[in-house]
This record gives structure tokens, sequence and C-alpha cells, in this order.
């Protein structure tokens, strides 16, 4: 019973800290058969009654198609939890990785997560849940970083709570404060019925790579374990560059772009209060360094980018535009600027055209096409 109750100590402390679960949730649990998930799928099923909430969870096993698993024991211990196992047939994964494999033979992690993800939303919104559960743990938070910021050039882990607007669920990770040696123990203590893992890249990722690099410098500094946790929410103690961003504007070097990426940004600027869009990048217009206005962006697709809620004067609207532009287009090509509300007289000027889409009744919308 030692690490049961560790292990839902620390899943009580990520609910607090994060606010993951509540009263009425149906949460759809993302059951992989290894020892993180079936953890989460045990801890959840007592959970309830540890923090006195009332929720259902609906474990579910998503078969992509790696052979073919002996599932009788996972089945078993599901219905032993009163949790019956729901398989959902995703076999069309794998041929689509191999398909995608990379030099080496090594298939795609990253496509096969999108798929996975696109996976459970859809059968969560079949089965009615509200909340999607992910068992990764505080060692793969870390590693996530790492592997971030060696591989991608982001400063970036995955979140312990994330609501996706279009497809109607948030995705929950109540097992992020958990120690994967906590988990292993847990395991062997319940004598839960883990698989093994039927993916052919298992023991041969990056992953792999990152947890021998953080083994190594746990071994020779020992503190870092603990620090590394602390770190993911150390936010006042949390200092890079990017509070000290300003785009210079290429064509009005008078003004410039400031990034809205933190608490300390926000509080500097008399904002527009108003909730984000999924996936919106905000920025401050300043001129002289003083601020002058505001602009926000997001990608509507791959190649369609939304520019909107433009404040402040004419001169400053047009420089924020054109450097979005600009800095866009070197990204991305061709790109599709759709301009909301900027005015006609504006919009001419700035070379967009006035459409008005099938089914849209809007005359504030412009477009123009850019290529690089």
């Amino acid at each position: 019973m030692k690490y049961i109750r560790t292990i839902l100590a620390n899943v009580r402390k990520a609910d607090r800290d994060f606010s993951l679960i509540d009263d009425g949730d149906r949460i759809m649990l993302g059951i992989s058969g290894g020892k993180d998930s079936l953890a989460m799928l045990l801890a959840l099923s007592r959970y309830g009654f540890f923090a006195k909430k009332k929720f259902i969870i609906i474990p579910v096993f998503l078969d992509l198609g790696f052979g073919e698993p002996d599932l009788s024991r996972l089945k078993a211990f599901c219905e032993r939890l009163g949790t019956p196992l729901i398989i959902h047939d995703s076999r069309f994964v794998y041929p689509i990785l191999q398909a995608h494999t990379k030099p080496g033979g090594h298939l795609p992690c990253s496509i096969c997560s999108r798929m996975k993800k696109a996976a459970m939303n859809d059968l969560a919104n079949e089965l009615h849940c509200n909340k999607v559960a992910f068992a990764h743990h505080n060692d793969d938070a870390i590693e996530t970083l790492f592997m971030n910021m060696v591989h991608g050039g982001r400063v970036a882990t995955f979140e312990p709570k994330m609501h996706l607007d279009r497809a109607r669920v948030t995705f929950i990770r109540p097992m992020i404060y958990c120690r994967e040696h906590d988990i292993r123990l847990l395991a062997e203590e319940e004598n839960l019925p883990v698989l093994e893992s039927g993916c052919p890249a298992n023991g041969f990722t990056e992953r792999e790579w990152t947890k021998k690099l953080l083994a190594d410098l746990y071994h020779s500094h020992p503190e870092a374990k603990e620090n590394f946790r602390t770190m993911l929410t150390n936010h006042e103690a949390f200092g890079l560059y990017f509070d000290h961003l300003e785009y210079e504007c290429e064509d009005a070097h008078d003004y410039a772009l400031k990034p809205i990426v933190s608490a300390k940004t926000m509080a500097a600027y008399p904002l527009k209060n108003r909730k984000p869009k999924e996936g919106e990048r905000r920025f401050v217009i300043l001129h002289h360094h003083e601020y002058i206005g505001e602009i926000s962006y997001r990608f509507e697709s791959d190649h369609r980018v939304a520019i909107y809620d433009l404040i402040g004067t004419k001169a400053a609207k047009m420089a924020a535009v054109r450097q979005i532009e600009d800095r866009l287009c070197r990204k991305v090509n061709p790109l599709l600027f759709v301009l909301y509300g900027a005015g006609k007289e504006l919009a001419i000027e700035l070379g967009y055209e006035k459409r008005t889409e099938p089914g849209q009744i809007t005359v504030a919308r412009y477009v123009k096409r850019r290529t690089y």
C-alpha cells in the first residue's frame, strides 16, 4: 500500500495545483498496457474516494496494429476495478507509420503521437467524455523539455492541462508530479498486468537517449533531479530573453512588435482584456519603445493566416501588419493573409482585396496572397 499512497498524494497535488478533475467529469483514460497507464488507471479508480469527488473513468486501449497483443489480463484487471476496457480498432495507423519510416528504419514518433491524439479526441466525443487523461509523469516532462531544447530549439514540455476548442476535449495529465521510480515500484507492489510494448521503435528512440543523458547527470549531480522537478513550476525565478524581445519593423524603424508571452509583459501595458483564441500570437505595437497599439494573428490552416484586433494609429497598424507578413512569409510559403476589422481604406492601402466567402455575411474581411 505504500506506493499507491505516494501516487495518490501526487495526483492530489497535481489536481489541486492545476484543477484537473471536477465533479461530474467523464474522463477517458489512454491505456497502453504499460506500467504508467496502468498505475494511472489504478490511482484514478480510487481517487474519487480519496478526494471526495464524483467522476467517471473509461479506460480505452487503441489497437494501432503493432502485432496481436494478449489483452486478457488487462481486460480482467479493468473488470476487477469496475471499469470495463474499451478496445478501439486503430490498426490503420501502423501502415501509415511504415510509409513514413525514417532513415535507419525508425518509425516517426511525432506522427504516431498526433494520430493517437486525434483518434482519442474522436472517441472521446463519441463516448461523451469531456476529458482525456494521459499517464505522462514527471520524468517524462523533464525528458521532453530536454528533447525540445536539444532538437527543437524550444524551452517547452507538455502541459498538465490543455483545452482543445475544436475537439471540445480537455487533455489532463494527473500523473505529472509522479516519479517513474515510484510508478515502477507500484507496478511490482500491485502486480499490475503490464504488457510488453509492441512498437518496433521501443528502446531505440531519442527519449531513450535523453533518459541516459539525464541518468548520467543525476549520478554526478543527485540534487539536479529535485531541482528539475521544482524548475517546471518555479515561475517566480523564470527568466529568459523573451520578455525583452522587440521586433523592429523593417520598413518603419521607429515601430516595433513586442510579443505578449508572460504575465510580466501583460502587466506592463494597458491591453485589451479578452479571452485568447487557440493558437493565437498577440503583440504590443511600440513606437520609440512606448505602447501605441496591439495586433494579433493565428494560423487558420497551414497556409492561411488571420490578422485581427488592430489597435493604434494608421501608421502603427500598417507597420505592424507588414512586419507580420514579412516574418511569416519567411517561414511558410505561400501564404494567404486574411485581415479582419482593419477598415476598407487601410486594407486597400496594404494591398488587400475585399472578399465575402460563401456562407459569410461579414464585410470586414480582406485578403492578400503573398509568396516569399
